[in-house]
């Protein structure tokens, strides 16, 4: 061999080597970053998992400031290619991608013999508002669409960075009324036994459009006949709750990600992110309000049983608020949407998870519904983690306590 070409070769070994070594301390020191406690399910999986989305992420940061790529394109390609596993479509059910109104869908249809019109769904997926896509919780829908006997369309709405508020809320309706409109005639589903659900910020989404929905009542498409809230992020006014101090570093969702997340969703200004999480784009005068909604007085003891620090109420910065000015509008916080709208707002399910910075979230919501005496179903998952819906049925990534969380929504669903 050419002794040049020996050089090159060991030149190009010596920067690969540097390379993995470079990713390698990022990742490890990312890795100490994060907590998970003895509590949560399959641990020693999580913390792998953990692992792997640290180096995506850490690789696609790197490939984007060499030029090469898109972090977030890198991401979803990586997810798309090598976490998401489509299983061949089993017997009992049909699966057909279709269009609602410019909006892609997949629909999920039992094919057995069913007495009279089916009941729907139509579920959003999570991913931030940034990630995720039908693909992603394909085997969710197959499971639920299978096991209780439900058609379900499943929604693939327009992402952030590309897309800002509100086109994702927008796709979200116009593929539902398109749903409600022809369930009948073209799905034998009955219109008023059509729900709306979904994941994370998917649930964000489900929850904003039942309460848009509500306040519209034209009269021409029945209403959701109920909200199917998982692990839901229903507001960015306060990150400071028990459960974003109990598990800012747990994994898949930590507290800083939450509030990158909704930034992304509204404007992409992460200038202001540090100032969001301390509070201080809440403007003085609303704080009443949203303290009387959001106060751990009405969290049950056992959310406060890993220990809350009182956080100091932060001064408030104008030019903050008018930056992230529509975060604080229900169609983003919808938790924060005044009694008259939530009372028009359909019966609910709500998950949450103990290790999840959206606990309370969820917990906070449901208690505004009960106070309103709305028909609320809660399961709450004692073990449970951020995310975990996305492993369900995906082989090696696969956390048992996936299939119990969409096990409860099948259920929730044969009640309607």
């Amino acid at each position: 061999m050419d002794i040049g070409w020996a050089i090159l070769i060991i030149g190009f070994a010596a920067l690969f080597a540097a390379f993995l070594l470079l990713v390698i301390g990022l990742v490890y020191s990312e890795l100490m970053n994060s907590d998970i406690p003895r509590g949560v399910a399959n641990s020693g999986k999580l913390h792998m998992v953990h692992g792997l989305s640290v180096g995506i992420a850490i690789m696609g940061r790197i490939l984007h400031r060499l030029g090469i790529c898109n972090q977030v394109s890198f991401i979803r390609w990586f997810v798309a290619c090598f976490l998401t596993r489509i299983n061949p479509v089993p017997v009992g059910l049909r699966v057909k991608d279709l269009e609602f109104s410019g909006v892609p869908v997949r629909v999920y249809e039992p094919t057995t013999v069913c007495d009279g019109l089916r009941r729907g769904l139509v579920y959003f997926h999570g991913g931030g508002w940034v990630l995720g896509s039908i693909d992603s919780v394909d085997e969710v829908c197959r499971h639920i669409a299978k096991e209780s006997d439900t058609t379900v369309v499943s929604v693939g709405y327009r992402l952030a960075p590309e897309h800002r508020y509100p086109a994702q809320l927008d796709d979200c309706e116009a593929a539902t009324c398109h749903f409600l409109s022809v369930a009948e005639a073209e799905f034998s589903v009955d219109p008023h036994r059509v729900a709306v659900g979904g994941d994370s910020t998917g649930a964000n989404l489900a929850a904003a459009l039942c309460q848009r929905l509500a306040k519209r009542e034209d009269g021409h498409l029945p209403s959701p006949c109920a909200q199917v809230l998982v692990y839901p992020a229903l507001q960015m006014a306060d990150f400071n709750l028990p459960s974003y101090q109990q598990n800012r570093a747990v994994p898949i969702l930590f507290r800083g990600r939450m509030a990158f997340y909704f930034l992304q969703y509204l404007n992409g200004d992460m200038s202001v992110c540090q100032d969001v999480l301390e509070g201080i784009h809440v403007p003085t005068e609303l704080r009443p309000r949203y303290k009387e909604w959001l106060s751990i007085s009405n969290l049950p003891p056992e959310c406060l049983a890993r220990g809350v620090s009182e956080h100091p109420t932060p001064d408030y910065d104008g030019e903050v608020y008018h930056t992230i000015k529509a975060g604080l509008e229900p169609e983003v916080s919808p938790l924060l949407a005044e009694d008259d709208v939530i009372q028009k707002t359909p019966p609910t399910f709500i998950l949450t998870c103990e290790y999840d910075v959206l606990r309370d979230d969820g917990i906070l919501y449901r208690k505004r519904l009960l106070d309103l005496k709305k028909d609320v179903t809660w399961q709450h998952v004692t073990d449970g983690f951020h995310g975990m819906i996305n492993f369900f049925n995906q082989g090696w990534l696969n956390f048992p306590s996936a299939a119990r969380v969409v096990g409860s929504v099948g259920d929730y669903m044969k009640t309607l």
